[in-house]
């Protein structure tokens, strides 16, 4: 991994939304379209989030974001990795960069989302010390949610 940057971006980044773009398309072949959970970027809520892109030099490679959920935990929402980058180090990188936000904001805890059908984003996790918990918040009752979490040190 070389010359890689992590930069923090608003919500209306170019370069997020053009990321956001690919993963949704990614999990529209996976999942039907009412268990792809999206962020509503006309919710003013999601100004309150934090993002980040991966840079390549100029190159938009990888992104991601927290949610807070309360004062001790966060959701990590819309991580994706460009195809041709992954098994790179970046989505590692990425994760502990939003990790450690999370933990200076004070939170004890990191949760996700994700799905089995995606195997190495659960063995990715699961190597980055997230484990399964029962689905949690708008993930109730979704049938192909697989909900996971991490104690923050």
């Amino acid at each position: 991994m070389k010359n890689i940057v992590i930069k923090e971006v608003s919500c209306d980044s170019p370069d997020l939304a053009e990321l956001i773009a690919a993963l949704d398309l990614y999990l529209s072949g996976l999942y039907p379209a009412e268990e792809i959970f999206t962020v509503d970027f006309a919710d003013p809520k999601t100004k309150e989030m934090i993002f980040v892109v991966a840079y390549d030099g100029e190159r938009a490679i990888g992104c991601g974001g927290i949610r807070l959920l309360d004062a001790a935990s966060a959701e990590l929402k819309r991580f994706y990795i460009v195809p041709e980058m992954r098994r790179g180090g970046i989505a590692g990188s990425i994760c502990r960069y939003l990790e450690e936000r999370a933990a200076g904001l004070g939170c004890r805890v990191m949760r996700l989302e994700t799905g089995e059908p995606q195997h190495e984003a659960v063995a990715f996790y699961k190597k980055l010390g997230y484990y399964k918990i029962e689905p949690f918040g708008e993930y109730e009752g979704c049938a192909s949610s697989l909900c996971m979490e991490k104690v923050l040190r």
